[in-house]
């Protein structure tokens, strides 16, 4: 009897060490995703601020809206995104399915397209026609590079995925 319970003691430690290891590694990764994220953004927002030629003052007052807007039309972005995974997921997708997909996506351009126009009104209390002007420049200049280096992560990312596929 007390063989039993040390091995179903043993066996159960066991398993529960391997579920913690397990939770750790995610919590490490969404640490690390969260950090990546964070740096992104600061370098996105200074390339910003550069190139618009921000006060401190106009910085600070614009550059947190900036974020809001690019956070809800994330959010707003949810769902076209999930549609899209859903089509490429499948191998033949209805043309129902692709019908659907394409509403979906054209309706969330429509609400992103609205959330734009609602923040450049907020935009414009801030800051002046040409700083305004020159913030859509800024961020397809900012896209203009992130492309070139390679997206947001650039090439230690696919490094690391690679070393992952590899596996």
């Amino acid at each position: 009897m007390n063989k039993i319970f040390i091995v179903t003691f043993v066996a159960i430690s066991v398993l529960f060490s391997f579920d913690l290891s397990a939770q750790q590694n995610d919590q490490k990764q969404r640490n690390d995703r969260n950090a990546m994220r964070e740096a992104f953004e600061a370098k996105r927002n200074a390339f910003i601020t550069a190139e618009m030629g921000l006060t401190p003052e106009e910085a600070a007052a614009f550059i947190p809206l900036c974020d809001e807007l690019r956070r809800k039309k994330f959010e707003v972005g949810h769902e076209c995104r999930m549609y899209s995974r859903g089509i490429e997921k499948k191998e033949n997708p209805t043309p129902e399915e692709y019908t659907k997909a394409t509403d979906v996506c054209t309706e969330v351009a429509m609400k992103e397209a609205q959330l734009e126009k609602e923040y450049y009104e907020r935009f414009k209390k801030i800051l002046a026609p040409e700083k305004l002007y020159k913030y859509r420049e800024a961020e397809m200049k900012f896209a203009r590079q992130l492309m070139r280096e390679g997206g947001p992560r650039g090439d230690e990312h696919r490094r690391e995925q690679n070393r992952n596929n590899n596996k």
